[in-house]
C-alpha cells in the first residue's frame, strides 16, 4: 500500500476532487494549510500591494493499494496542474499495515 500525499493549489481542490471520484478514489482525507514556498502571493488593500510568503493550500492524504498508486498520482498531476509555479508538490510513502477498525480485518482490502 501507498500513502500519497499532496499540496495543491485551494483552486483546483474541487477540479481534482472530481477527477479522483472519477478513478474510483472514493476516500481521503484533506486540511487546509498555509506554506512557504517559491511562489508569493500579492494582496492589494487601499490600494496599495502587498507581497506575502505565506500561500493558501489544500493537503490531502490518500492511502490506495500498490496497483493504484500511479494512477491516482496522475490524476492529481493532470487535474491540478496550471504549469505556473506553485502547483504544488506530490510524496508518495509505503504503508506497512492497515486495519478496518469496525471488523478488525487487515490488508490492502480494508480500503475497499
Amino acid at each position: 500500500m501507498k500513502k500519497i500525499e499532496a499540496i495543491i493549489r485551494k483552486s483546483k481542490y474541487r477540479v481534482v476532487k472530481e477527477a479522483l471520484h472519477e478513478v474510483g478514489v472514493n476516500f481521503f482525507s484533506y486540511w487546509d494549510v498555509t506554506g512557504l514556498g517559491n511562489e508569493k502571493e500579492g494582496h492589494v488593500y487601499r490600494g496599495v500591494s502587498y507581497s506575502t510568503s505565506d500561500i493558501q493550500r489544500r493537503y490531502l492524504s490518500i492511502v490506495v493499494n500498490d496497483d493504484f498508486a500511479e494512477t491516482t498520482i496522475q490524476t492529481i498531476i493532470k487535474s491540478a496542474g496550471t504549469g505556473e509555479v506553485g502547483d504544488g508538490k506530490i510524496f508518495v510513502s509505503d504503508i506497512q499495515e492497515c486495519y478496518r477498525i469496525r471488523t478488525g480485518e487487515k490488508g490492502g482490502d480494508t480500503l475497499k
